[in-house]
């Protein structure tokens, strides 16, 4: 037996405009779909009144029959007869009874097959079923839908039809007829499932999650908003190098500081807001030192000209470069006096080791006249003394209230003080800076509903 390839085959249901209309003289929907697509075969489903038709004048079969004769290609029918179906408003009856028939036609087809669902023709019932059986997903198939000449609904005229007239006068016939069928892309059940996903993902900043599930869509789905949703995912995670490319791709600009000898330190603390936001304490109280350390630093040189690099050396350590002050360097300076100085008051020694917050506020509050400065440093650097260790070393519930307890402060005001103290640096920021990632989210999700 000979196994025919790449078939096209429609399923329809047979309307009351069908072949031709009689009130415009233009192709119904089953006969314009069968002139564009030209498929091999065409299964009508026929419903008391349709099948009345039919048997008066053959009028579906005829015109069919015509077109392919025009066409000079061969197209076979098949008629499913519904004879007792007269209540066609019933969309239960039509839903669970088209699930079927096209399961069959499926059990027919191969993989280079194609399907298209005339979802022009026949009753509301019949069209919605049609629709939600794509909406789940079942059997893919395209979805043609056909405009009417006039740009409104047709009117529907059964009397005095003479098929063999109305194929005369049919203006589709004409060269240059246009083609008014259009291919619906019907969203399945799961992939509405999938992105209301991804956007609850989004809306929490869990970008990797939301890439997961986008990734588990077909990649044509997707490729309006995924290399957005990389983008935040990279970001997030601070791969400047990853989110400068995608840039290229998306042609969106995530990132409101540009230079990359800054941007690393304000993008941190966004990652800090994120922690803040999805609650989560323990990494939020853990990821401030760095961030005090260096926001420090910055100030201590844009307010008191102290370059702390100018009074340390660099070593080697697991493979990176690290810093610690250095005696020589200090010795003999004002900064070195300030340090020696502080810690006899205390009946301690300054150990020339690594970099500390704590040394960074002892020089600013000896060279800084800035009160409210000093104390937002004071503040911060409390709040990394009292809780830090307990975050990093022990097995412990941290909640906002945990964070207030012991450090006098709820996990908003610390953010709002971090914030605060860039003011302070050589970082120009703007306020709407901060909502960068809101504003990112935002266009990620409009790219989704332009899909």
């Amino acid at each position: 037996m000979e196994i025919i390839m790449n078939q096209t085959i429609l399923f329809t249901p047979v309307g009351g405009t069908d072949p031709i209309s009689l009130n415009n003289y233009h192709d119904g929907s089953i006969l314009h779909i069968c002139r564009f697509y030209k498929p091999d075969k065409v299964i009508l489903y026929m419903s008391k009144e349709m099948l009345d038709f039919q048997e008066k004048d053959d009028r579906y079969r005829y015109c069919l029959d015509r077109l392919a004769k025009m066409q000079d290609r061969p197209m076979i029918y098949e008629i499913i007869e519904r004879r007792e179906l007269t209540k066609v408003h019933e969309f239960d009856y039509f839903y669970e009874d088209f699930r079927k028939v096209i399961s069959h036609i499926y059990e027919t087809m191969d993989d280079s097959d194609t399907l298209l669902l005339n979802v022009s023709s026949g009753t509301p019932a019949m069209k919605s079923g049609l629709l939600v059986l794509q909406t789940l997903g079942e059997f893919p198939a395209k979805v043609i839908q056909v405009a009417t000449p006039v740009g409104k609904l047709n009117e529907q005229v059964h009397e005095g039809y003479d098929v063999e007239t109305l194929w005369e006068l049919d203006e589709d016939n004409q060269e240059g007829a246009q083609n008014r069928c259009k291919e619906i892309q019907c969203p399945t059940l799961s992939k509405i499932k999938k992105e209301e996903i991804i956007k609850k993902h989004i809306l929490v900043y869990d970008y990797q999650a939301a890439l997961d599930v986008a990734d588990s869509l077909p990649a044509e789905q997707t490729v309006q908003y995924r290399d957005l949703i990389y983008q935040a995912a990279r970001r997030v995670l601070l791969d400047f190098v990853n989110v400068d490319k995608t840039i290229q791709k998306t042609n969106f600009q995530c990132l409101p500081v540009r230079y990359s000898s800054q941007r690393k330190y304000f993008e941190y603390a966004l990652t800090i807001d994120i922690r803040l936001k999805r609650g989560e304490y323990v990494d939020f109280i853990r990821s401030i030192t760095p961030i005090v350390v260096d926001l420090f630093e910055m100030i201590l040189k844009k307010q008191c000209g102290i370059i702390v690099d100018d009074y340390c050396d660099q070593y080697k350590r697991a493979g990176q470069w690290k810093r610690m002050w250095s005696a020589k360097k200090l010795n003999g300076t004002e900064v070195g006096k300030v340090l020696n100085s502080h810690y006899q008051k205390m009946e301690k020694r300054f150990e020339a080791k690594d970099v500390y917050s704590e040394h960074l506020k002892i020089l600013t509050d000896h060279f800084s006249s800035d009160t409210r400065l000093k104390q937002l440093m004071e503040d911060l650097r409390n709040v990394e003394s009292n809780i830090r260790n307990l975050a990093a070393h022990e097995i412990v519930s941290v909640t906002d209230e945990t964070i207030k307890n012991l450090t006098g402060f709820y996990g908003r005001d610390i953010m709002s003080k971090i914030k605060e103290l860039f003011g302070y640096t050589e970082i120009s920021i703007r306020k709407g800076y901060w909502d960068s990632y809101d504003e990112m989210n935002r266009k990620i999700l409009e790219q989704m509903s332009n899909e």
